[in-house]
This record gives structure tokens, C-alpha cells and sequence, in this order.
């Protein structure tokens, strides 16, 4: 029986690290965010029903996601049409996923917006990854192009740390790269623990 983890944290979080960690220790890690990627790239399966819906977003055979949070930016019933359109797709490939790790003990699937989504999977358990503001801000203001506004608004729209962490079955810290290691190893002895 493979037990689904679910991985999330608000922005800046280390989330990507910590997801990073469990991969290097051999549990696969499915990235909602990736599949997005995959599915707006060429060829990819959301390109055709997006391109239909949002015209302006296409760009080069693929979806230019910068051109569509502009249209959606002008449109306040456009992001609920987007996820219609997405959101299925999103849960084929982490059907397709789950399906191709069938005889793994764990897998983890890393969701950015799983409290605040609609169409969260079901899970065995929830892993929320942490740190303090001021460490959670410096991470955030370090990427190209964020700035103090653009934080304020991503937060605005992200559930509070506080829940996120009330709500979880377990925090993850991540103030160091160890502290999240010895939370990841805890969180696989206790989920396998034969392993």
C-alpha cells in the first residue's frame, strides 16, 4: 500500500528543497507545478483548450503563462474558466503518476495551494513546510523581479503559515537544510516503518 504524502507551504517556504530531500532519498515526487509546465509546453495537453479559450496566450505552439496572467489580470471570470479547463488535466497527470508508482512504499505530491484548492487529492497525510517571516521573506525578495508589493499580494491570496501548520499532520522546518532533513527522515520512518 503506497502512502500519499502531500507536500505544500506558502511561498518561500523551502518547499522545493524539501521536496528536493525526499527525492534524494528515493521517494518519488510528483510537482503540480511542473505539470502545469509540461501541460502549457508544446504539444502539451492544455495548449489546444487554453489557446481556445484565451487566444492572446499562445505563443510559439505553446502557452505563454505571463501573457496569461494578463489576460486573466482583465478578466475576473477567467481564472475560474482557466481551472476548468486545467485542473482535470492536472489531476490526469497525477493520476498517471500515482498509477506508474504503484509498488512504491511513499510518494509524495508537492501542492503550492492544496488547502486553498477545491480539488486537492485525497491523501494519506499532509506535510507543511515552515520558517519564520524574516526567512521566508529574504528567500522570497532574492528572485528576479519580486519586490515587497508583489510578496504582500502572493500572501494575501496564500493561506496564513499558521493555519497551513495547524492543519498538517506534520511541520517540516526549514531554517536549515538539516533541520528539514531530520523532518523528512522522521516522516519516512514513520510512514514506512520498516524502512
Amino acid at each position: 500500500m503506497t502512502f500519499r504524502l502531500g507536500l505544500t507551504g506558502s511561498i518561500g517556504m523551502g518547499k522545493s528543497t524539501t521536496a528536493q530531500l525526499f527525492r534524494d532519498l528515493g521517494h518519488p515526487v510528483w510537482d503540480a507545478d511542473e505539470a502545469v509546465h509540461r501541460l502549457y509546453a508544446k504539444d502539451g495537453a492544455a495548449v489546444a483548450p487554453v489557446a481556445a479559450a484565451f487566444p492572446a496566450a499562445l505563443q510559439g505552439g505553446a502557452i505563454d503563462r505571463d501573457a496569461l496572467k494578463q489576460v486573466i489580470s482583465h478578466a475576473p471570470a477567467a481564472l475560474a474558466q482557466l481551472e476548468a479547463i486545467v485542473h482535470p488535466l492536472v489531476a490526469e497527470d497525477r493520476q498517471a503518476f500515482l498509477s506508474s508508482h504503484r509498488e512504491a512504499p511513499l510518494v509524495v505530491l508537492d501542492i503550492p495551494l492544496l488547502f486553498e484548492s477545491a480539488a486537492a487529492p485525497e491523501l494519506d497525510g499532509v506535510a507543511v513546510v515552515s520558517t519564520d517571516a524574516e526567512t521566508q521573506a529574504a528567500r522570497v525578495l532574492a528572485r528576479p523581479g519580486m519586490t515587497p508589493d508583489i510578496l504582500r499580494l502572493i500572501l494575501a491570496r496564500q493561506m496564513p503559515d499558521m493555519e497551513k501548520r495547524a492543519r498538517a499532520d506534520w511541520v517540516i522546518p526549514t531554517h536549515s537544510v538539516e533541520a528539514a532533513r531530520q523532518a523528512v527522515v522522521q516522516i519516512i520512518s514513520e510512514v514506512i516503518p520498516d524502512a
